[in-house]
C-alpha cells in the first residue's frame, strides 16, 4: 500500500508537468519573434508619438523588432478590435486611450469588442491634461466665477471641441453635470478650428489640449482658468485644477494605456509591464513626451485595470445623462 501511495503523487507530477510545460516554455522564451504594436491613430498623433518613443527601448530590451501598426478609424475602436481578436500570446499590443478603452462602448453601437472583457490591462502610460480656457471677453478669472456666470445666464455660454464624443466634449459634459449649469456644445473638425473659433469669440470656452492651448495662453489671446486632471499639470504648475477650484472630484484625463488580448498569460503581462514601465520612465522618453504635452504615469496591471473600470463607470453615466449617441 505504501508503495502504491508513493507512486500516485509521482504519476500526478508527471501529468502536471506535461500539461504545464508548453505554457512555461511559451512564457520563458518570450519574446522569440517580432511584436506588433497597434496604435489607434494615424502617424504623428499623441498615441503614435508615445508608441514610437517606447518601441526602440523595447527593441533593445527584448532583442526583437517592435513594429508600429497604425490603425486609425472608428474613433480608435478599429485598433482595439484588431487587438482584442488577435492571439493572446503577447505578440500584439495596443496603445489605446480613454476613447477606445472606456468611452466608445457607451457612445457607439455595435462595437466588435468590449474593453473590460476582451482586453487585458498592462500599464497606464501617460496623462494628457486638458486646459479650460476662455475668450478674454468672458468676464471671469476663476472656475467659480464661470460657474456663477453659467447659472446666471443658462444656455448662453457656448463651448467648442474638436468633435462630438472626444475628450474635450466629454470634459464639457462632465463640467455641466457637476456644476449644474447649461452650456451649448459646438463641435469642430479638430482642435485647431475649435481654438480659432475661441480666439474669434465664436465660442466662449474650450477644454483644449495643453499643446493647443499653451501658445495662445502665452500670447494673451485666451485666458486659462484650470486644468482638467486631478493633479496640477507640470506644464502649468501655477494653474489650479478644476477639482480644487469649486468642483471637488472633477477629473477628465485624456490618458493613454497599453493593453493586450484577454487570455494573455499572466507571466507575459508581468514581463511587458516591467519593461514598458522601465522604457516609459527613461529620462529621454519622459522628456520627449513632456515636450508633446504628455506626462508619464505608470503602474501595475491591477491599478490600470481598476482605473479602466472606474473610467468606464464614470463616462457611461456622463454619456447617458447627456443623451450622447454617435452613429
Amino acid at each position: 500500500m505504501r508503495k502504491l501511495t508513493a507512486q500516485i503523487p509521482a504519476a500526478a507530477a508527471i501529468v502536471l508537468l506535461s500539461v504545464a510545460s508548453p505554457a512555461y516554455a511559451q512564457t520563458n522564451a518570450y519574446p522569440s519573434k517580432a511584436i506588433r504594436f497597434v496604435v489607434a491613430s494615424s502617424p504623428g498623433g499623441g498615441l503614435d508619438v508615445t508608441a514610437r518613443a517606447v518601441a526602440p527601448k523595447l527593441i533593445n530590451i527584448f532583442g526583437q523588432q517592435v513594429i508600429i501598426d497604425n490603425r486609425a478609424g472608428a474613433a480608435g475602436s478599429l485598433a482595439a478590435e484588431i487587438t482584442a481578436k488577435s492571439a493572446p500570446d503577447g505578440y500584439t499590443l495596443l496603445m489605446g486611450s480613454i476613447g477606445n478603452l472606456a468611452v466608445n462602448p457607451h457612445l457607439y453601437k455595435g462595437l466588435g469588442y468590449a474593453p473590460l472583457k476582451d482586453l487585458a490591462p498592462v500599464t497606464y502610460a501617460v496623462s494628457g491634461s486638458n486646459v479650460l480656457v476662455v475668450n478674454p471677453s468672458v468676464p471671469v478669472k476663476t472656475v467659480r466665477e464661470l460657474i456663477a456666470l453659467g447659472k446666471a445666464q443658462p444656455g448662453k455660454l457656448t463651448y467648442g471641441s474638436s468633435g462630438a464624443g472626444n475628450a474635450g466634449h466629454l470634459a464639457g459634459e462632465l463640467f455641466k453635470g457637476m456644476a449644474k449649469i447649461d452650456m451649448v456644445h459646438v463641435p469642430y473638425k479638430g482642435g485647431a478650428p475649435a481654438m480659432i473659433a475661441l480666439i474669434a469669440d465664436q465660442v466662449q470656452l474650450v477644454f483644449a489640449s495643453a499643446p493647443t492651448a499653451l501658445p495662445q495662453v502665452k500670447a494673451g489671446r485666451i485666458r486659462a482658468l484650470a486644468v482638467t486632471t486631478l493633479k496640477r499639470s507640470a506644464h502649468l504648475p501655477e494653474l489650479p485644477t478644476i477639482a480644487e477650484s469649486g468642483l471637488p472630484g472633477f477629473e477628465a484625463d485624456n490618458w493613454y494605456g497599453v493593453a493586450v488580448p484577454a487570455g494573455t498569460p499572466r507571466a507575459i503581462i508581468n514581463r511587458l509591464n516591467t519593461e514598458l514601465v522601465r522604457a516609459l520612465n527613461m529620462p529621454d522618453v519622459k522628456q520627449l513626451l513632456f515636450n508633446q504635452g504628455l506626462e508619464v504615469s505608470t503602474g501595475t496591471p491591477e491599478a490600470f485595470g481598476n482605473y479602466m473600470k472606474s473610467e468606464d463607470i464614470k463616462w457611461a453615466k456622463v454619456i447617458k445623462d447627456a443623451g450622447l449617441i454617435a452613429n
